[in-house]
């Protein structure tokens, strides 16, 4: 996001808004493994709003995750469907 940084004076100049990331570790129920993840804390609020990571997953378009979070999602999805 591109915005201004409008100072006392009214003097504006061009700034970049960039995302809070942070790395994180989420665990799995389902896989009883944790995962290493770098995302914003917005999305870490989201996962705990879902029920954990398994449920945010699940829910989650496979468009908008990362490719190791798809991996993930397939392995939950497959131990869900096996059990």
């Amino acid at each position: 996001m591109v915005g201004n940084n409008v100072s006392h004076a009214k003097n504006r100049n061009k700034r970049v808004f960039k995302p809070n990331l942070v790395k994180t570790t989420l665990m799995s129920e389902s896989l009883e493994r944790s995962f290493s993840f770098r995302v914003a804390t917005a999305a870490i609020r989201t996962v705990e709003h879902n029920g954990g990571l398994d449920n945010y997953l699940i829910k989650a378009k496979t468009s908008v995750l990362s490719a190791r979070a798809r991996k993930v999602k397939k392995e939950i999805e497959s131990k869900i469907k096996a059990a």
